[in-house]
């Protein structure tokens, strides 16, 4: 199935919004930031199975009496017949160990040592925290400049910035929803934003691959009449996959809990619009630069010297 639709003319109309959507969502992660989890910021992370209906008002109170435990949060995972729970609190590293077994206590001593089970335990220091803080940026970033260079050898060194551009459209917009609904950030989230840029730069490259052929196919024909019609080519297979992706992960984000809820969160919003990035930005984007190299006085002098020299 072939469309034809006006791609070149509503490009501009994207542009905006595009340009409007990434300002707010850096606007929000300079002023709300990120809700870090454990994994960033460094803390006790305790999840737990109880034999008995308990639900997360009780849990607060009880926990409530533990001594300097500072803040904390609560979160039920699973299925709600199962009766689990995570308990997340921000601890100074030497303090950890002490909390877990006096948070285990108090739950033992409240509602029975045979209806609390600690099924798992992880505890990450404030340095560990900011280490893997670091090397998430840096896994994103360099798979950016990885992507930069494979582009730039497999196509054209034109092509290459249009596809970065739309990578760091979508992380961007996909950190600011993560920002805009106080989700926790993980190492699974940052996992589900290498899986974006993933799926995005192949969608990418099929566009890309199809504007090549028609280059070849219609030498005649003017850039911006050849991305649309590579655009509307491969509309179909990028609605398709996009559909599929989005049916899964939305399943995925209804059915289940935490960290996994998470990544189809992310997931989500990275197919939505890793499929308008495809075809409102890093299309474009060729457009433009291959326009201004046309149109530089280098470019000019050389064809002036090619027609004297016929």
């Amino acid at each position: 199935m072939t469309f034809n639709l006006p791609i070149t003319r509503w490009q501009y109309y994207y542009a905006v919004i595009g340009a409007l959507l990434i300002g707010f969502s850096l606007f929000l992660l300079m002023t709300r930031g990120l809700n870090f989890e454990t994994d960033f910021k460094g803390g006790l992370k305790l999840q737990y199975m109880f034999s008995k209906d308990i639900s997360e008002g009780q849990l607060r109170e009880i926990l409530g009496t533990v001594t300097n435990i500072g803040s904390f949060s609560i979160q039920r995972i699973g299925e709600t017949s199962e009766k689990r729970y995570v308990i997340k609190t921000e601890l100074p590293e030497i303090e950890q160990g002490i909390y877990s077994e006096n948070i285990t206590k108090t739950l033992a001593d409240q509602l029975g040592k045979e209806e609390v089970v600690l099924e798992k335990a992880d505890s990450v220091g404030p340095k560990a925290g900011k280490e893997l803080r670091r090397k998430g940026q840096l896994a994103v970033i360099v798979s950016w400049l990885l992507m930069l260079i494979y582009i730039g050898w497999r196509f054209d060194f034109f092509f290459a910035p249009g596809a970065i551009i739309a990578l760091i459209h979508d992380v961007i917009i996909t950190l600011g929803a993560f920002s805009l609904w106080q989700v926790d950030f993980s190492l699974t989230s940052v996992a589900a934003l290498l899986t974006i840029i993933g799926y995005s730069i192949n969608d990418t490259i099929v566009v890309y691959d199809r504007i090549r052929e028609n280059l070849q196919k219609y030498p005649e024909r003017s850039t911006g009449d050849i991305i649309s019609t590579s655009v509307n080519e491969t509309l179909s297979r990028t609605i398709i996959t996009s559909l599929t992706v989005l049916f899964v992960v939305v399943v995925l984000f209804v059915v289940s809990e935490g960290e996994i809820k998470n990544f189809a969160f992310a997931m989500i919003v990275g197919a939505v619009f890793g499929m308008l990035s495809t075809i409102f930005v890093a299309s474009p984007v060729y457009q433009i630069l291959k326009k201004i190299s046309l149109g530089t006085p280098f470019e000019k002098k050389s064809k002036m010297i090619k027609g004297k020299r016929r």
